[in-house]
C-alpha cells in the first residue's frame, strides 16, 4: 500500500484515496458472523482507516499505530462466558425429585442450573458429587463428556450465524471490547485450564470480527504498545495479537490449576460466589500493576470496570464485595454491575461512578 509521506498527523478521511464501502459492518451494528468476501489487505486497511476520523494516527516501522488511545478513558471489563457472551450448548447433568419421591437423572442447561440451583430440595449433584454434575465443563474427555468447549463454541457462534439464536446481551459488548483492544478478564465456573478460554477468545476474534474490525484492533493495541510500552518495532500481526491476550485474565474458577491456587493462597474461599470474586480482585490487582508499570497510573485519566453476569446470586454476591471491599480499596475507581439474568438485555446497577455499556 502506498503510504501517505509524514509520520504523525492527525488522521482525516481525506488521508485515505480510496474509500471503500460495502461489507464491513459498522461498529455499533450486531454482527452476522458471515465470512467476508475476497478482499486484498489494501483495501482492509482503507476501511479501517476510515474507522478513525479525526483519530491522532501514525505509521510506524511500516503499519499504522492509533496514538490517539493515550487520552481514552481506563475502561476494562469483567465477563462471565456463559449466557452472557454465548449461550453454549453445554449440558449440567443433575439429579430431580420426581412426583413419586425418587432421584432422577435430569440434563439442564447453564442458564436453567442458575434458576435451580439454590433449590436443595428438589435438585441434587449425581451421588452428591459436584464434578459429576459438571463433567462436560472440564477439559478431561470422559465416558459422560469432557474436552468439548471448542465444538460448543462452534455451535453456539453456529447458531447466532444461522438466526437460530440471538446473542446473549453481554456479545456486542464483548466484541466492542475487543475491536478497542481493551483488557478484560473472562471469570466463569467452568472447569478449563486457562488456555482452553484464551483459545475459545481467539476462535470468537477469527469468527466474529470481519477483517476491517480486525485491522482496526490491530492498529489500536499498536497504540497501547507504542504510547504506553514504547515500542518502536512492530511484530507480526500475530505476536501482536498473542501479547494483547496475553495481558487478559482467563480464571475458570473450578479448574484445577485455579483451585490449586485457591488452597495455597486462600483456602478460606469455598463458594462459587466467593472463588469469583477472588478473580475479580486478582484482575484488578493486575490492572494497578499495569497501570503503574506503563506509567498511564500518572495520567489520572478515569478508570472503569464492568462486570456482567446472568447469575443473580453471582451478581449479588460481586455487588456486596465491590460495595463492602473494593470501592474502599479503589475509591477513585468506578465500579458498574450487569445483571444480564433476563437474557435480553442487562439491569445497570452503579456502584462508585459511572460506566456505560451498550447493554441496555
Amino acid at each position: 500500500m502506498k503510504t501517505p509521506p509524514l509520520k504523525r498527523s492527525n488522521f482525516t478521511p481525506s488521508d485515505v484515496p480510496i474509500p471503500m464501502t460495502g461489507s464491513s459492518a459498522q461498529s455499533g451494528s450486531m454482527p452476522t458472523l458471515e465470512q467476508p468476501s475476497a478482499s486484498s489487505y489494501e483495501q482492509i486497511q482503507r476501511e479501517a482507516l476510515l474507522r478513525f476520523e479525526g483519530a491522532q494516527l501514525s505509521f510506524i516501522d511500516g503499519v499504522w499505530v492509533n496514538e490517539s488511545v493515550k487520552g481514552r478513558d481506563l475502561k476494562y471489563y469483567v465477563f462471565d462466558w456463559d449466557d452472557n457472551v454465548l449461550c453454549m450448548p453445554t449440558r449440567i447433568h443433575m439429579e430431580r425429585l420426581s412426583s413419586d419421591g425418587k432421584w432422577v437423572p435430569h440434563l439442564c442447561s447453564t442458564a436453567a442450573y442458575s434458576v435451580i440451583r439454590k433449590d436443595e430440595r428438589h435438585y441434587r449433584f449425581p451421588q452428591n458429587k459436584r464434578e459429576m454434575a459438571f463433567v462436560e465443563f472440564q477439559d478431561k474427555r470422559t465416558p459422560l463428556g469432557g474436552g468439548t468447549f471448542m465444538q460448543d463454541l462452534d455451535l453456539a457462534l453456529d447458531d447466532i450465524a444461522s438466526g437460530k439464536k440471538q446473542p446473549p446481551p453481554s456479545f456486542a459488548t464483548f466484541r466492542k471490547t475487543l475491536i478497542e483492544g481493551r483488557l478484560f478478564a473472562i471469570v466463569t465456573a467452568r472447569g478449563h485450564e486457562e488456555n482452553t478460554l484464551r483459545a475459545g477468545v481467539q476462535r470468537f476474534i477469527d469468527r466474529v470480527l470481519t477483517p476491517v474490525e480486525r485491522e482496526v484492533m490491530l492498529i489500536n493495541l499498536r497504540g497501547y504498545d507504542y504510547c504506553f510500552d514504547h515500542v518502536q518495532t512492530f511484530p507480526s500481526q500475530s505476536k501482536v495479537l498473542q501479547h494483547y491476550l496475553s495481558l487478559c485474565h482467563y480464571h475458570a474458577i473450578t479448574s484445577p490449576a485455579f483451585g490449586a491456587r485457591i488452597a495455597e493462597e486462600a483456602p478460606e474461599v469455598q463458594t462459587s460466589e466467593a472463588r469469583k470474586q477472588f478473580a475479580i480482585q486478582d484482575f484488578i490487582d493486575h490492572l494497578v500493576r499495569i497501570l503503574d508499570r506503563t506509567g498511564m497510573a500518572a495520567l489520572r485519566l478515569p478508570i472503569s470496570i464492568g462486570f456482567s453476569d446472568d447469575d443473580r446470586h453471582n451478581v449479588a454476591a460481586v455487588r456486596d464485595y465491590i460495595e463492602k471491599v473494593l470501592v474502599r480499596q479503589f475509591p477513585t475507581v468506578k465500579f458498574c454491575i450487569y445483571d444480564t439474568s433476563d437474557g435480553s438485555g442487562a439491569h445497570k446497577m452503579m456502584i462508585s461512578g459511572q460506566l456505560e455499556l451498550p447493554l441496555e
